[in-house]
Formats: structure tokens, C-alpha cells, sequence
């Protein structure tokens, strides 16, 4: 399950960099791409879920807890980008360093 989520965290982990630099470099970011990224980063969750109640190791814990942080923040910029509102780069930032740092956690984890 583990190795799952990392997957599927991986392929989040594209749009969201492509949806970042979108936001960095202009103003108009692809409403389709972020509607992917999320949908991508909520099954990665649900499969890390799956995958703590199943191993339950440190890592794991610890991934999801900071996944969860990363999460908050994403609701967060979607809901910008919902009222059409600029996405605060430092929030973009933060969304991702959190994810990167979560994502690290796992791929340790599942080494």
C-alpha cells in the first residue's frame, strides 16, 4: 500500500509542480490540472491511510501526519482559485515544501 502511495504522490507531485510554476511565472493556472492534482494527492491519501493501518511504522505516521498540513493547505489555494482570486506564492511554497518534505518521509519509509 505504501508503495502505491508513493506512486500515486508522485504523479501529484508533476501536476503540482506544474501547477506551481504556472502560478510563479503568470497569473492563469489550468483549473483542469489542479481538479487532477487533487484528485491524485486525495487517493494517495487514502492509500497512505490504508498503508499506516496496515504496517503502521514511524515513517508512515509521520508522512500522513505532514501530508494532512500539506493537504489543509491545498484546500486552501483551490479555494482561491474557486473565487478567482491570485494564489499567494508564499502559500504555494509552503503547500509545497510541505508535500516535498511528506513525499521524502514515505520514499525513506518504503526504502
Amino acid at each position: 500500500m505504501l508503495t502505491m502511495a508513493l506512486v500515486v504522490f508522485g504523479v501529484a507531485a508533476v501536476g503540482g509542480a506544474t501547477l506551481a510554476y504556472m502560478r510563479i511565472v503568470k497569473k492563469d493556472v489550468s483549473m483542469p490540472l489542479a481538479i487532477v492534482h487533487g484528485i491524485a494527492a486525495a487517493s494517495g491519501l487514502v492509500l497512505l491511510i490504508l498503508g499506516v493501518m496496515e504496517a503502521g511504522s514511524t515513517g508512515s505516521k509521520a508522512s500522513l501526519v505532514i501530508f494532512l498540513v500539506a493537504a489543509l493547505g491545498g484546500f486552501t489555494l483551490f479555494s482561491y482559485h474557486l473565487r478567482s482570486r491570485p494564489m499567494p506564492v508564499p502559500l504555494v511554497y509552503i503547500h509545497g515544501g510541505a508535500a516535498v518534505v511528506a513525499f521524502m518521509v514515505l520514499l525513506l519509509t518504503v526504502l
